[in-house]
């Protein structure tokens, strides 16, 4: 199987002592590609600077909601010139998260706004995060949704009607090691066969979200981990897992706009 880790943070520091043995394992998983998602501008400078120094590897800008407060025009002014760069190929991970309420939802509603508009300057899809914002996120994507737009929505745990209206605008949905717990991840298992094949990506988010049966032995996710996810994704669809694993590849490399480089 040949995979793709649509979304991991291995800028993260609980990697710095070991990232080449990550990568290694990664690719004799048979994860030949990863993408890593900027979440402020310091992470998206690290995102950018280690995709750069490894082939395989890509990276995304943004400032996530937990740390819109610290946004700036100045700030967006660096991740757009940021984003020049040939292995930058998506703008995220940027949404609303009125669950923690790290930074007011004033400042996350416009500075997601924002992005978006610096994502479509830029032609680069985005990278979606949500969490119990109560359908203002897809409010706000219906008010502001440009046709030509490309997205994934990050890790997606919503509801039916979500997932179908996620699916009307065109975007990709997510799927991380959420679907492989056996309690957290029974209403996803339920969805999994209702999103279309050519809609579907697989995501670690590492170090965050570890799938069973890794996190039985350790609390620190990685992308070689991704297999776990797309065994237990074949598993709920009924489906072949090398079947499914060919379709999402070219699902990811075509969302983030690849086929010239892979």
């Amino acid at each position: 199987m040949k995979l793709f880790d649509s979304h991991c943070h291995l800028d993260d520091s609980v990697y710095d002592k070991d990232i080449d043995d990550v990568i290694k394992r990664a690719n004799e998983a048979g994860v030949s590609a990863m993408m890593i998602v900027g979440t402020n501008k310091d992470s998206s400078t690290r995102a950018v600077a280690l995709a750069k120094s490894h082939s395989g590897l890509y990276a995304s800008v943004g400032i996530h909601p937990h740390d819109a407060k610290n946004c700036s025009e100045q700030v967006l002014l660096y991740l757009i010139k940021l984003a020049k760069s040939k292995k930058v190929r998506a703008w995220g991970e940027i949404g609303l998260d009125f669950n923690r309420m790290y930074s007011p939802r004033k400042d996350q509603e416009k500075w997601f706004v924002r992005q978006l508009e610096s994502a479509d300057e830029l032609d680069l899809p985005v990278i979606f995060h949500e969490r119990d914002s109560n359908g203002r996120l897809l409010e706000i994507l219906k008010e502001k949704h440009g046709k030509e737009r490309k997205g994934v929505i990050h890790c997606f745990s919503g509801n039916k009607s979500e997932l179908y209206q996620y699916i009307e605008l065109g975007f990709y949905i997510g799927i991380t090691g959420i679907l492989t717990i056996k309690g957290r991840g029974a209403e996803l298992r339920k969805l999994a066969p209702l999103i279309p094949a050519d809609r579907i990506l697989v995501e670690t988010d590492a170090p965050y979200l570890t799938p069973a049966p890794e996190k039985n032995r350790t609390k620190r996710n990685e992308p070689a981990f991704v297999k776990s996810v797309l065994l237990k994704l074949a598993e709920a669809r009924k489906e072949d897992p090398e079947y499914l694993s060919d379709i999402i590849w070219k699902n990811t490399c075509k969302l983030y706009n690849l086929h010239k480089f892979i």
